[in-house]
């Protein structure tokens, strides 16, 4: 099976909201963040599920990088 490859227009299907998974993605990598209670909804401190979120995890979050390795990877993300 081919890694999936997501575009802002994909990705933003991934929103956590009506029963559609909640996907992030950082670095070109989407990662699932569907299952993590922090992420209810589709959203965590004002942030949203569906968009590419680089310079927020690393401008803005407190546990930066870190988190991102217990994360199940989706797929890709190309601008």
């Amino acid at each position: 099976m081919s890694e999936q490859v997501f575009n802002q227009a994909t990705l933003a299907k991934y929103d956590g909201q009506q029963g559609q998974p909640a996907y992030v993605a950082v670095d070109g990598v989407v990662y699932d963040v569907t299952g993590v209670e922090a992420w209810a909804g589709g959203k965590h401190h004002g942030n949203l599920a569906g968009q590419e979120l680089t310079a927020v995890i690393d401008g803005k979050s407190p546990h930066g990088r870190k988190v991102l390795a217990k994360l199940p990877v989706v797929g890709k993300y190309e601008a």
